[in-house]
Order: structure tokens, then sequence, then C-alpha cells
């Protein structure tokens, strides 16, 4: 855009020191606000009234006073060094903030990761964190551009190593319990209904169990595991879980163990990092230490409630 030839812009630092001379009443307060001499206040706030060809202040014995013309320019400045302070480029400390993008399943990111966020923000202050979830069965869903993610299923194929070494077991709440019984052996789980969930499957369990049966086929398919072990809660039926993830249900007496067999689950939790990012890095190596002890926690609980 081209300006007319007889336009004069001030300095921003002229401006700066206008501003401050106004609100503090002296060069001296002002030169400590801006970090230089009183001598450099005085001298650009010359400079600028040369450019206006206007006195802006009156200088008397005392307190600096501001002239008209210093009043009516005083709010034109203000209004300008507002608008440039809004600018996101012009605040270094937004400069300083490393941006790192997460991704993670639902229950994961609720159960696990959102808990222990206070943890890693407070470690670091200079990284500003987003959290994006990914949608199981839907590939990529929700993770584009993410610097870390964290996935659920073959660790292996990727060459990545579990999060949590986890297992799985059948839990019900205590009200399902009271109407049915306790199950006294897997065959017992018969008379019960198995939530499903095709993150979830009950095969590995089964046959740790030495039950033939097929998956469960009847009964909502809940495509999400923090809402199977809602449903189990219900008292809706038996979910198959996680003690990591239910730790919280079976420290509150909400979800107990029926049986003791316990199985390596189908999938796991598993991070892939996808960039240099030195931020992604050292969130993949905080969360590894999170996901440890979440496992551990969660194998307590499991002991604690059986």
């Amino acid at each position: 855009m081209s300006t007319p030839s007889d336009l004069r812009f001030p300095s921003i630092d002229a401006l700066r020191a206008f501003d401050a001379v106004a609100r503090l009443g002296s060069y001296e307060r002002a030169a400590d606000e801006l970090a230089i001499t009183a001598s450099a206040v005085s001298k650009r706030i010359v400079t600028l009234e040369d450019l206006l060809g206007a006195a802006l202040l009156v200088r008397g014995a005392r307190a600096l006073a501001l002239t008209a013309h210093g009043k009516e320019y005083l709010a034109q400045v203000r209004a300008a060094l507002g608008l440039l302070a809004t600018v996101p480029l012009h605040q270094r400390a937004r400069q300083r903030m490393q941006k790192l993008r997460v991704s993670a399943p639902p229950t994961f990111a609720r159960l696990i990761l959102v808990p222990a966020l206070e943890q890693y923000t407070a470690a670091h202050p200079q990284v500003e964190l987003e959290v994006v979830l990914s949608i199981p069965f839907l590939e990529h869903a929700g993770s584009a551009e993410a610097d870390v993610e964290i996935r659920h299923g073959d660790a292996a194929a990727f060459g990545a190593a579990p999060l949590m070494h986890d297992c799985v077991v059948p839990l019900a709440s205590p009200g399902l319990l009271a109407r049915c019984g306790l199950p006294a052996e897997p065959a017992d789980l018969a008379r019960f209904a198995l939530l499903r969930t095709p993150v979830e499957p009950w095969s590995p369990w089964l046959r740790a169990a030495g039950l033939d049966w097929p998956e469960p086929s009847t009964g909502p398919r809940l495509v999400d595991l923090g809402l199977t072990l809602e449903a189990a809660v219900c008292g809706q039926g038996i979910a198959l879980a996680r003690p990591s993830l239910a730790r919280h249900w079976l420290d509150s007496g909400t979800l107990r163990p029926v049986l003791k067999v316990t199985a390596t689950p189908a999938s796991q939790y598993f991070q892939l990092v996808q960039t240099a990012n030195p931020a992604a890095l050292d969130f993949s190596s905080w969360l590894a230490g999170v996901c440890a002890d979440a496992a551990a926690r969660g194998r307590e609980a499991l002991s604690a409630a059986a």
C-alpha cells in the first residue's frame, strides 16, 4: 500500500516514551519503566514534538503536565499502541512458546492423560499443549499434523513399545452382582450380559479362562472403552476392563472384579513421535512415566478390590 510522500511516522520508542511520561509524571519514572536513561526519554519526546510541530508537555518545576495538544494526541497514541499490543507476533512471551499437538483416544485422554496434565504444564510452562481426540476405527481421525500420536492397537507393527503393560479382567457393579450373584467360575458368566466393544474383544480373556465361546453378539456395541465402563457402572452387564483405566471405579467400589482370571489384552496403547520437536521428545518421556504409574496403580487397585 502506498503512502503520501508528506506522511511522517513517529518511532514506536518515542510513542512509548510519551505514554510512559504521561502516566508516570516524570522522565525518571518513565526511564525506570523503559530501562533507559531519563535523558533518552526526554530526547525521544523532543524528537516527537519536532515531528508533530506541537508541544506535548508543559515542563514545570514540579511534575510534568500535558498540553491541550498532548491530551488529544495521547488518546490516539494509546489506541495505536493498544492495537499493536494485540498482534501475537509482537508478544515476546508468545514467541517463546513451543506449540505441541498431541492426539489420543477418548478414554485414554480422559482417564490417563488429562488427570496428569497439571503436572506437565507446571514443569513445562513454555509449551502450549493442544490435545485432540482420535476416534477408533477412523484412521488418523483427529490426529492430523499431531506431534505425538497415542494409538490403541498393535504396537509391534509400528515398532513401538506398549505404554502400559496391562491386563484385562471382568468387572461388574455391586448392584448387578447382588441381583445375579457372584460367579464362582468362568462358565457362570453365561447368565450375565457381556458388554461388548470392538476396542476390547473378549477372546483373549475367554481363552485364558478355558472357554471356547465366541465373541458376544447381543446388546449394544459401544465403540469406546469409557462408555463400556459406564455401562458396567450402571449395572447393564459385565465389562472386560483394564485396571489402569478402571482404577477410580475400583478404588470407590463402584466396580468389582468378578473372577480372578486375567489375560493380556488383544491390543495396547503406544505412542508415535512424528516430529523432531524437542518438546515432543520431552512429552514422550514424561508420558511414559505417567503410564507406568497408571499401570502400577491399576494393579494395586485390582489387588485391593479382589
